[in-house]
């Protein structure tokens, strides 16, 4: 049994990254899962819900992947030839412009541009050098992240487990409780039935006084209340409920709703005891069943 409540966090370091996989859950009807990821990674989303889809049948889950650079591995720097190629062409150009003038005109100074293709003067090059984001390959970044996220959702399930044997253990104590109490009512059921009987003789004992009294009449009236009031049916069913809820205890696979179903049954079946009911004793009873039963109630809200 396993409860709907859990928590796993796996991390790992790898050559370009640092990864993180954080997953908890709450209460949920059906399974839902949401996952926070980097949007340069959405394509893993997908892969992440057949993860936890695997893992967990019900409950609210979210998954958060936290993809931290590493090393300047993410990322390339290069000169670009043509841009380079181009300012040094535009000076050799204006050289020859130059030289031309010079030539043209006698009184002209000689003069020429050295092409002084230092670092300092490389930098100051615009778009000289481009800055890219080194591509992921998607294959191998689902293999670096599947062993993380595999961890996370191994710690995830085995907090599940531990919690869902907690809440086996108090639903078993409640049902032990509701069926001493169910016992306790067969034992007080056939009492009613007499209680009534003498309640009808005496009444027509004081109204007719010292006439007699038809016995036979007195036990046909008890007969027609006895079958109002029979809870026989009811007791049977309540019985058979909880020894079905007992098997769900022990199964390996998800009974949440299904003990949900359940726990509507028994608390019908006892509110229709508690409505039949001719005793107050019974009725005390009743109440406290009633009480287990929403005990249970609450425990199952948890259960996957």
């Amino acid at each position: 049994m396993k409860s709907m409540t859990g928590y796993g966090r796996a991390a790992s370091q790898t050559e370009r990254y640092d990864i993180t996989v954080e997953v908890h859950s709450v209460n949920h009807r059906f399974l839902e899962t949401s996952v926070r990821l980097p949007r340069s990674f959405g394509y893993l989303e997908e892969k992440i819900k057949e993860q936890v889809q695997q893992n967990a049948s019900r409950g609210k889950v979210e998954v958060s992947l936290s993809m931290q650079p590493v090393s300047s591995k993410t990322t390339t720097v290069e000169l670009d030839h043509d841009v380079v190629q181009a300012y040094l062409s535009a000076i050799e150009q204006e050289n020859v412009r130059l030289q031309k003038q010079v030539e043209n005109d006698t009184a002209a100074e000689p003069y020429r541009i050295e092409p002084d293709l230092t670092l300092s003067t490389l930098l100051r090059i615009p778009d000289a050098f481009q800055v890219q984001q080194v591509a992921d390959d998607p294959a191998e970044i689902w293999a670096q992240v599947q062993p993380v996220l595999a961890e996370a959702l191994t710690q995830f399930v085995q907090m599940r487990q531990t919690e869902g044997e907690r809440l086996k253990d108090d639903v078993a104590f409640h049902l032990t409780q509701l069926e001493q109490m169910t016992d306790q009512v067969e034992q007080l059921v056939p009492q009613t039935v007499q209680q009534y009987y003498d309640r009808l003789y005496r009444k027509i004992t004081e109204l007719l006084e010292d006439r007699t009294v038809e016995e036979s009449r007195l036990v046909t009236e008890a007969a027609v209340v006895a079958e109002k009031i029979a809870v026989d049916e009811e007791l049977v069913r309540l019985h058979s409920h909880i020894a079905q809820f007992r098997g769900f205890l022990e199964s390996a696979e998800p009974v949440g709703r299904k003990m949900d179903f359940l726990v509507q049954e028994m608390n019908r079946e006892v509110n229709t005891t508690g409505s039949k009911s001719q005793m107050l004793e019974i009725t005390k009873l009743v109440v406290d069943m009633k009480s287990e039963i929403e005990k249970i109630r609450e425990q199952i809200q948890n259960i996957e």
